[in-house]
């Protein structure tokens, strides 16, 4: 049986090292990040995939610095045979050169479309249909290594990025199992990512997540449940009032009626926003400093007249 080091950080990592547990193989060791301080108490918080490792008694280590002399001493005194990486930070080729049978990498993508941070949100957003999980070997450039295994999977035209982040977690955790048994077994297969063809997906920032309503409404749909449940597409609404709130919006559905980019209009306590072209209908929403709460409730207690 083969000696395995699993490096990653957030729950979409935590169902791979589950399967990899259920299929008896050996963890060795996992290696995450760093605890962090969150909340006012500043109480350390842990990642997804040090939580597990715990459960399961599985040694931690948790470098500041992965080219820390320390840390690669610990790391090849483990001896393994093999490194397996999903959603964690780029690592240096003294480390994924270390192990015997190399190290490979799940990316929540087909690839050489959607390398960097973000590939899940960037696929939905783009409204693109369909999308898919890889894994490949390393090397020195960021996820374009050598593809060993592509699944596919489509995308809902109403689907948020959260379902499908769910979806591909399931599938990924499939796919690295059978990746590792055929490594195992000396069987695996490579292909060269083509040369010059990839679309990037970067990490994603407040300014990102802003709603352009001078965009179609399929386009403003999209972005919408690209970021959603996180970090959220928002927009500042100007009430009646000439108050600005700004909200943030976890779901809307495709209007056919035109109106103005921006404004807004209520017909039937319905929340409807016009767009470059056509329209959108709210459904969910968060105003600042309230909870999640539907449209209907929302226009309850505000009269909005236009965004932004």
């Amino acid at each position: 049986m083969i000696k395995i080091v699993f490096f990653g950080t957030p729950e979409f990592a935590v169902a791979s090292l589950d399967r990899l547990i259920a299929d008896g193989c050996d963890v060795a060791a996992v290696v995450t990040a760093p605890d962090k301080p969150a909340g006012r108490g500043h109480k350390m918080l842990q990642s997804d995939v040090k939580r597990y490792a715990v459960e399961h008694n599985i040694p931690v280590l948790q470098p500041e610095r992965l080219k820390n002399e320390e840390f690669l001493a610990q790391l090849k005194a483990i001896g393994a045979d093999l490194f397996v990486v999903i959603a964690f930070r780029m690592l240096p080729e003294a480390v994924w050169a270390m192990p015997r049978l190399g190290t490979f990498n799940l990316h929540a993508s087909l690839l050489p479309h959607y390398r960097g941070a973000a590939p899940i949100n960037r696929a939905v957003m783009a409204g693109d249909t369909k999308t898919g999980v890889t894994t490949f070997f390393l090397k020195h450039e960021i996820d374009t290594g050598d593809i060993i295994e592509q699944r596919e999977t489509t995308i809902g035209p109403d689907e948020c990025v959260g379902d499908l982040h769910d979806r591909l977690m399931e599938i990924g955790a499939d796919m690295v199992s059978h990746t590792v048994k055929e490594i195992e077994k000396g069987t695996v297969k490579t292909t060269p990512q083509p040369d010059g063809e990839f679309s990037p997906a970067p990490k994603i920032f407040s300014e990102d997540c802003e709603i352009d309503w001078s965009r179609t409404n399929r386009e403003v749909h999209n972005h919408v449940r690209g970021l959603s449940p996180y970090p959220l597409a928002w927009s500042n609404l100007i009430e009646s009032t000439g108050r600005p709130i700004k909200l943030k919006i976890f779901k809307t559905k495709l209007s056919d009626k035109e109106v103005e980019p921006g404004k807004v209009i209520t017909p039937d306590g319905k929340f409807i926003v016009g767009c470059g072209e056509g329209s959108v209908e709210i459904l969910e929403l968060l105003p600042a400093g309230k909870k999640r709460m539907d449209a209907a409730s929302f226009l309850r207690g505000y009269k909005p007249e236009r965004f932004q």
